[in-house]
């Protein structure tokens, strides 16, 4: 009898088996992997010569990773209602024509510039793989060594990269990118 993909437990699809401090989830299959943030610059912001060198560190980065990766980026779509509703509060008890005005133009542009653009935030992730066939501490101090080359050439870029330590942080980000997968195959 074959199983419903809409009925299979949520356990069945999150293939994590437990957390080990210094942010390292041990997988079910016995893999390991490290989850690293990474807040980014913003790039169309700098000069020629800057986009450059960002570009050329980025290269470095990627010719030291020698190892498996995997980038994600998740986008989750901005709710503006409570910056609205805020604005209009302050709206309602301004005084001021000329401010009344201009006020009741910027929601009318927050409101249109949200909804052609779907107003969006996204955070980045590296998820970094241990090596098959290895002891557990080997594997454990393989991604914290793996996770220092990709702070460093990342660094070099100008991006801020940060460990994840939090065991909730850590659960959010598994499940969000499994919950996407799951509802891609419905």
């Amino acid at each position: 009898m074959q199983k419903d993909k809409n009925n299979i437990p949520l356990q069945e699809w999150i293939t994590f088996d437990c957390f080990l401090k210094g942010g390292i989830v041990k997988l079910k299959n016995e893999d390991y992997i490290k989850i690293i943030k990474v807040i980014p610059i913003n790039y169309n912001l700098k000069s020629d010569l800057e986009k450059e060198a960002i570009l050329n560190s980025y290269k470095t980065f990627l010719k030291t990773c020698n190892f498996d990766i995997q980038i994600l980026i998740q986008s989750t779509k901005e709710d503006l209602s409570n910056h609205i509703s805020k604005l209009k509060e302050k709206l309602n008890q301004e005084q001021n024509f000329n401010l009344i005005k201009i006020s009741e133009n910027y929601i009318e542009y927050i409101k249109k510039l949200n909804h052609e653009k779907n107003s969006s935030s996204k955070k980045f992730y590296v998820i970094i793989k241990s090596e098959k066939n290895n002891l557990e501490e080997v594997k454990i101090n393989e991604l914290n060594e793996n996770y220092f080359k990709i702070k460093e050439c990342l660094s070099r870029c100008g991006n801020d990269v940060l460990e994840i330590y939090e065991k909730e942080e850590l659960k959010n980000i598994i499940f969000s990118f499994f919950n996407t997968r799951k509802s891609l195959l419905n």
